[in-house]
């Protein structure tokens, strides 16, 4: 099998308004590592790439809430989010910030570049205002209910609930996050990429060029291209974030959704000199790991992005994870319903370990899971430590016991059948695992481990 010269991988760049909790986890942060340690296991040169997203609208929200800047937020939950990954032993080989400088310099000369293709559609629309807080208010500033599931708490860009991408136009009664008074409509200036001018070309790479992507994936994507593309703005009224590069633009900052992927680009121009070889050179595998809330994100938009501009690599496989549920609940940050990594970290130390076993025992690879707490005590009493654990622990002993703690050498003159099935069976499982880690089956190729185990 020939292998890629180079991997490039990259994490989801989580908000940081708030620690991370053992959903992200399970979503992408621990199958991007497990597949990142198993390339790196295999002497394969590949690059893992991580980091905060600063400029979303929850950062300002929770700024507002607290009293304090956005930028004391995002110094606040990138030292926990990154100090959570450290111990959680995500072996990033960098874990970036999107208010560095190199990641402004970026995003904004990105923007420039379509610019100056003359790619981007100006137009003046009416967009939701708050009267009493006397300012635009971004998609995420709006909520109301989803059109799609009725969710009372659904978001103007998006339902968390239901997974919907949404427009604040299609909400159901909506109001401003801020004041939560009604909003107005009112005449603002924006650039939007078009979107449906990439169609055709987003149909013949994705639905022809990757059936082989995980069926979420691969749907979700067909969905949209099915329903049909439109242009989407890719700035934003703010006075928080990427400075739009104009000088007919202010009080303009780039959209979240336009400036974060290229953080993966900033954060490994940080990282290396031959960040370029990475990213532009066609004998690279650029693997996304996202949770299924992204899948629009980087498989329509971000890809259309870089066609745009020329010169990088698209991505070749997203293996997105679906969500996982708290006890038979979903994860709800504004109720406190989720497992968060920092707390876990204090409440069980050194326990690292047991946390990604049994996550990836549980992972949402095809449907959502659930977490429960009892489920944790049995994958870790019944599994880790009672088959693999003892597995190990016989290993050891006999040959400390038998061999003075030293492998033994190999005596083929004794060599019978029983031995013959034993290696047999351990090459075996180790070609599975293999075969399954490639194909981004982290759940599978963990039960193989522990079926050789019993």
């Amino acid at each position: 099998m020939q292998h890629p010269k180079r991997y490039l991988v990259t994490a989801a760049l989580p908000y940081s308004n708030g620690p991370v909790h053992i959903g992200h986890l399970a979503g992408c942060y621990l199958p991007a590592d497990i597949y990142v340690r198993y390339l790196r296991a295999q002497k394969r040169d590949v690059k893992f790439i991580g980091g905060s997203d600063e400029h979303g609208v929850p950062i300002t929200i929770r700024a507002m809430k607290e009293g304090i800047t956005p930028q004391q937020v995002v110094d606040r939950y990138h030292a926990i989010i990154k100090e959570s990954m450290e111990q959680m032993q995500i072996s990033f080989d960098i874990y970036s910030r999107t208010s560095n400088k190199v990641h402004h310099e970026t995003a904004a000369a990105f923007f420039t570049e379509l610019y100056n293709k003359g790619l981007f559609e100006v137009k003046e629309t009416e967009q939701y205002f708050d009267e009493k807080a006397n300012t635009f208010l971004a998609d995420r500033y709006i909520t109301g209910t989803c059109p799609v599931c009725e969710n009372a708490n659904a978001y103007g860009d998006q339902c968390e609930k239901c997974g919907s991408s949404l427009s604040p136009e299609q909400l159901i009664n909506p109001r401003s996050a801020l004041s939560d008074a009604v909003p107005v409509k009112k005449a603002t200036k924006h650039w939007y990429f078009p979107l449906q001018d990439y169609e055709p070309w987003l149909k013949e790479w994705i639905i022809d060029g990757h059936k082989e992507w995980k069926n979420n994936v691969y749907g979700q994507c067909k969905s949209w291209l099915d329903t049909g593309l439109q242009s989407r703005a890719m700035t934003r009224d703010s006075n928080w974030g990427i400075k739009v590069p104009l000088a007919d633009a202010e009080g303009k900052v780039l959209y979240v959704w336009f400036d974060a992927p290229i953080g993966y680009i900033s954060a490994t121009k940080e990282l290396t000199a031959d960040w370029a070889d990475y990213w532009c050179k066609e004998d690279t595998k650029l693997v996304h790991f996202i949770g299924k809330d992204n899948i629009v994100f980087h498989c329509i938009i971000f890809p259309a992005m870089l066609k745009a501009h020329g010169g990088f690599v698209l991505p070749d496989n997203v293996p997105a994870n679906e969500f996982l549920n708290i006890e038979g609940e979903k994860v709800s940050t504004s109720r406190n319903w989720a497992v968060w990594v920092n707390e876990y970290l204090q409440d069980f130390a050194g326990c690292e370990d047991v946390l990604r076993y049994v996550l990836c025992a549980n992972a949402p690879e095809t449907k959502d899971n659930d977490f429960t707490w009892k489920d944790f005590q049995d994958r870790n009493n019944s599994e880790l430590v009672s088959i693999f654990g003892n597995f190990v622990n016989r290993t050891w002993v006999l040959m400390h016991k038998l061999c003075g703690g030293k492998v033994p050498k190999w005596h083929a003159d004794i060599v019978d059948d029983v031995d013959r099935t034993l290696i047999e069976d351990i090459s075996n499982t180790a070609e599975k695992v293999k075969g399954l880690l490639e194909e981004f089956k982290f759940r599978d190729a963990l039960f193989e481990v522990i079926d050789l185990s019993r």
